[in-house]
């Protein structure tokens, strides 16, 4: 696990806390290796071995440093404790250069929940929800406020408390007498000292006790915060001994001007008659501090701010009204003069502290820790076909529905000429008799990609709405060069002679929109149904042009745009990434070339390695990354990077007879089959649907016409290039996508040694 928080040296509550969860986890999970991944700011102390890594919080580039390395260490879980005032940026908002870049399921610890948050807090509040797999809060009003305030769903947020040390109860400590108090009565307030703490009012509080008891001491343990300190000095704290001075009281409180450790810090608990949290903040959601001291069995008197109307409840401890001297007073006149009273407070805040124990509390954060980590392997069948029922769900007489809501289609966005394309190519990719008996359905998908075409422009339209109204005059290059694609699969691998002749047709007259192609992914498209066309009719002059124009384009786009470290045709990666390997491959064995076929290699080779995570599971690049050079953000996950990554390996096994090249594309497949970043399958054989994506908090439920496709072509890739003498005929291809298997393809060009 990656704890990611500030850590000692540095004095803060936050430090205490992150270091606290740290060895408590340690001590009873010695199963979880935990790297620490410690906030530092100018000045700070040098961190000890424990901390794997420093993040300098002024500095972006350190989070994304710290991102890397996250993922090269392949952490199973991260663990963020979260306040708003520990990162740089407006609202610490550069830690979400961080988050934004990691791979493993996220849990944040939340410090403060606001209610009102500014637009700045609230846009980061909401990118940690959208990006944590589970939220932490120590009190019930913190999930009030996610779920209704922010939208966190429920099942999202869990209520830990702060964990408390586990002492055996003391009633009267030794430190007495050797800090010569002896017998007095002893008020006590810890933390950092601060404006937030209200010690103003506890010091107005002194004189009516003092009245009573003028032997009373208030001891105010803890230095000053050190941001006051570094933009005030010790002005606040020395308007506070001006405030007792004119009171009268100032030999009524004691100042420990220090920082004191948790050991320590327990021991000044310890020896308080009675604790006071006089915090004017009512909407204060944790205090370490109170904690600690009903742990302890201190009695306890708190302004009802939120951990404290919730720690307290059931008379653990005294609830004032408000922010009060005067009730103050009172509450701490009542303690005094009935110590029964006191007592019997002290006894059910020691019992109340056994549920927050810190080996409690670490026992149910490394069930967290378990419960986002599972491993759970697919139960599917790895070699199991994707039922075709699945993908022909989406479909009416005009074609395929582009989008769903889960599994039901979505008549809003209409249809699309690449998913009408995409079906086309997995109905020609079927096993023949299972072509020739769904040719109704290849005819429907045939005639959307007629009907799509402008004569006038040349080109095909795209997106159509439910009435059945084009909704543009032309597609974008990459809907145009995915439809040449199909027509070319068409021609080649078609069943029925009719529908051959019908797509070679229609190939040959689009074929010269390629002229005007730009876009990498829309001319590897094109390069990919020409090789088709070509094996079928290997004169055709319009393929062959497009297959040595995209070559020539491509290859010279690789060697301008690669650099160290980056062997890839662009500056960043987006979506079908490898059909720019497998276009070049294909292209090289057709012409032939071998630099070519080398090219493609070389490129696909670094984009798996890429792709892989460190234990081996396919991570695609996200869609989060596209128009970002040079990023690759995990998330969201596509189906067809998957896919595209599966088809341009069986390419490279083709054309080198090189088993590493199955090897990826096993591991592709997976993905899809639970192998991946969150461990849940996005594919299911027996409905032949697949959801849209991986995110950072499990899968997109829908399951679009794009991704169902990408799963069932996977598949298809899979069985025919790799699987081919496992799997058996199935006796029904309409339940199980399978057939008589095609027949064995022509002996490929010479291999290459790669």
């Amino acid at each position: 696990m990656a704890l990611i928080g500030c850590f000692r040296p540095r004095r803060c509550g936050i430090a205490t806390f992150t270091a606290d969860t740290h060895d408590h986890l340690r001590a009873v999970r010695p199963d979880l290796a935990i790297d620490v991944y410690a906030m530092c700011g100018e000045g700070d102390r040098a961190l000890g071995a424990e901390v794997a890594c420093t993040i300098r919080e002024q500095e972006a580039a350190s989070y994304r440093a710290a991102a890397e390395a996250i993922n090269d260490s392949d952490a199973s879980a991260i663990w963020l404790q979260h306040e708003f005032g520990i990162f740089g940026g407006v609202a610490g908002d550069m830690i979400l250069e961080l988050i934004d870049r990691v791979a493993a399921p996220l849990i944040v610890t939340l410090h403060t929940v606001l209610a009102e948050p500014n637009p700045d807090q609230r846009r980061v509040m909401e990118r940690l929800i959208a990006r944590a797999s589970k939220l932490v809060v120590m009190s019930d009003f913190g999930r009030e406020i996610l779920r209704d305030v922010y939208g966190a769903s429920s099942d999202q947020i869990v209520h830990i408390e702060h964990g408390t040390p586990d002492r055996p109860f003391v009633d009267v400590t030794p430190l007495r007498e050797t800090l010569g108090i002896a017998d007095r009565p002893v008020l006590s307030t810890f933390g950092l000292i601060g404006p937030g703490k209200g010690l103003e009012t506890a010091i107005r509080a002194l004189p009516a006790i003092t009245a009573q008891y003028p032997d009373i001491l208030y001891r105010i343990v803890g230095a000053t915060h050190p941001n006051l300190v570094a933009a005030e000095g010790e002005a606040y704290r020395q308007s506070l001994e001006r405030l007792a001075e004119s009171l009268g009281v100032e030999d009524n409180i004691a100042w420990e001007n220090r920082f004191l450790d948790t050991g320590e810090l327990l021991d000044q608990i310890e020896l308080c008659d009675i604790y006071l949290a006089p915090y004017p903040n009512l909407q204060q959601i944790t205090s370490g501090t109170l904690a600690y001291a009903v742990a302890l069995g201190r009695a306890v008197v708190s302004t009802p701010f939120v951990h404290a109307r919730e720690l307290l409840g059931d008379d653990v401890g005294i609830l004032l009204p408000g922010a009060d001297s005067e009730a103050i007073a009172e509450a701490v006149l009542l303690l005094l003069a009935v110590p029964e009273e006191r007592r019997a407070l002290q006894r059910r805040a020691y019992a109340r502290g056994r549920r927050t124990a810190w080996t409690v509390i670490a026992q149910t954060c490394g069930a967290l820790v378990d419960g986002v980590t599972r491993r759970d392997r697919p139960t599917a069948r790895g070699r199991a076909a994707p039922a075709l029922e699945g993908a022909w769900s989406l479909c009416d007489e005009v074609g395929m529905f582009q989008h769903c809501n889960h599994f039901v289609p979505d008549r809003a966005h209409g249809y699309c000429i690449d998913d009408n394309a995409r079906a086309l190519m997995l109905l020609h990719s079927l096993p023949p008799r299972a072509q020739e008996e769904a040719m109704s359905r290849a005819q429907t998908f045939a005639s959307f990609i007629q009907h799509g075409w402008n004569a006038e422009r040349g080109r095909f339209r795209n997106f159509m709405g439910y009435d059945r109204r084009w909704l543009e005059d032309a597609g974008s290059e990459d809907s145009n060069g995915r439809t040449l694609w199909a027509l070319g699969h068409a021609a080649a691998h078609a069943a029925a002679p009719a529908m051959r002749d019908w797509a070679a047709s229609w190939f040959d007259r689009s074929a010269a929109m390629f002229e005007q192609f730009e876009n990498p992914r829309a001319i590897a498209f094109a390069m990919l149904g020409a090789d088709d066309r070509l094996g079928h009719d290997p004169g055709n002059a319009h393929a062959r042009a497009i297959v040595e124009r995209g070559a020539a384009f491509l290859s010279a786009l690789w060697k301008t745009e690669r650099r160290p470290g980056w062997d890839w045709f662009e500056a960043d990666l987006a979506y079908d990434n490898a059909r720019l390997a497998e276009a070049l491959i294909r292209a090289g064995r057709r012409l032939p070339s071998v630099p070519l076929v080398e090219i493609g290699l070389d490129a696909l080779a670094w984009l798996t390695s890429y792709q892989t995570a460190p234990d081996g599971h396919f991570r695609p690049v996200g869609s989060e990354s596209f128009g970002k050079p040079g990023e690759s953000l995990p998330f969201d996950q596509q189906p067809l990077e998957a896919w595209a990554t599966i088809a341009a390996c069986a390419a490279a096994s083709a054309a080198t007879g090189n088993a590493l090249w199955s090897t990826h594309a096993e591991t592709a497949y997976a993905w899809f089959l639970g192998r991946n970043d969150r461990h849940l399958p996005l594919g299911d054989a027996r409905t032949g649907r697949c959801f849209d994506g991986l995110t950072p908090r499990g899968v997109n439920r829908n399951s679009g016409a794009e991704s169902v496709l990408a799963f069932h072509l996977a598949y298809r890739t899979m069985a025919d290039m790799f699987w081919r003498e496992a799997i058996a005929d199935s006796p029904d291809w309409r339940s199980a996508g399978t057939g008589p298997l095609p027949a064995a393809a022509p002996a490929p060009a010479p291999a290459l040694a790669h």
